[in-house]
């Protein structure tokens, strides 16, 4: 499976109406920790197979979701299981631990 890009208008589709767990990164191309969380993600969305949604939203093309969410400070990455916010983390998050946080749901 690959990650997929989330817009504004296909959030409440992609994500809130998903039956899997959904890990959401809200990123812009200027962040130099987003970028550098982005092959973590690479990673992260084969070791999930299908058991999980990895998606990436950019803040910039779509800046409607991440006010909606309150959303501060990027990266910014948010764990959605039945439509509703399950966890937040800010900031780049290893590998193992962005794991566990989605095997926890």
């Amino acid at each position: 499976m690959a990650i997929i890009k989330v817009t504004d208008a296909s959030f409440k589709t992609d994500v809130m109406e998903s039956t899997k767990t959904v890990l959401v990164d809200f990123w812009a191309e200027w962040c130099g920790p987003c970028r550098m969380i982005s092959p973590i993600l690479d990673e992260l969305v084969q070791e999930v197979g299908d058991t999980a949604v990895i998606a990436k939203l950019n803040i910039d093309e779509n800046p409607e979701t991440p006010a909606m969410l309150g959303i501060r400070s990027i990266p910014t990455i948010m764990l959605f299981k039945d439509g509703k916010v399950v966890g937040t983390k800010v900031g780049v998050q290893s590998k193992a631990t962005l794991s566990a946080w989605i095997q926890s749901v």
